[in-house]
């Protein structure tokens, strides 16, 4: 059996703005990776970026300064 987590997961409203926090989370050495965006949260496809909820204030200041707006920020057992 999988073990499931507590994760943090950022929802964007395009794939594009997805795209560009990965490359600012590279960029910075900030810690999660891109996903597809998990069925409980929505039906939709697209890509989320998860990571471990710790880590909440510095993507939401990273978000910030790259004037990324996120669609939804969530805490979830993936």
């Amino acid at each position: 059996m999988i073990s499931q987590e507590k994760r943090l997961i950022i929802t964007f409203h395009c794939t594009t703005d997805a795209i560009a926090m990965e490359k600012s989370c590279k960029a910075v050495g900030a810690p999660g990776r891109l996903i597809p965006v998990p069925r409980s949260i929505s039906a939709s496809c697209g890509l989320s970026w998860c990571s471990d909820p710790d880590n909440r204030p510095v993507l939401e200041e990273l978000l910030h300064e790259q004037d990324l707006e996120p669609e939804g920020i969530y805490e979830c057992i993936i």
